[in-house]
């Protein structure tokens, strides 16, 4: 007994939708999240007019990553696609974490105390030095 039949009512039906269409809801949210990253990076793109990927897109990649995975292990059982999305959240979870890293290391501006990169010399909100560790 799987975890869907164990929750399904006398009727096998869970909520209106009998096992199959619960599996393709999965599916269908996994897919649909994950086509919801390609709108927010090209939102934070158009906003910043550079090219832009947020955190919020990796995170949106490894929900529906998750999504699909489970959807693959226990409704379509394909090892091709099983295996597929077994490993392709580790891309994202490496960039969550360089994207961590580069935002615990930013300086805080002493001018507007804005953020800037670590990388930054001046401040790009009002030009001022930042402060630099002599070479």
């Amino acid at each position: 007994m799987d975890f869907i039949t164990h929750w399904l009512g006398a009727d096998g039906r869970f909520l209106g939708l009998t096992r199959g269409e619960i599996w393709l809801t999965v599916g269908g949210a996994g897919q649909a999240v994950f086509f919801s990253r390609f709108l927010v990076q090209w939102y934070a793109t158009e906003k910043r007019k550079q090219v832009t990927v947020p955190a919020l897109f990796w995170w949106l990649s490894l929900a529906g990553t998750l999504l699909l995975l489970i959807y693959s292990i226990f409704y379509v059982k394909n090892w091709i696609i099983i295996v597929g999305y077994a490993v392709s959240w580790i891309p994202y979870i490496r960039n969550l974490v360089i994207h961590q890293r580069h935002k615990d290391a930013r300086k805080k501006c002493p001018g507007c105390g804005d953020l800037c990169s670590p990388r930054a010399n001046f401040c790009p909100n009002c030009g001022t030095r930042l402060n630099v560790a002599p070479a």
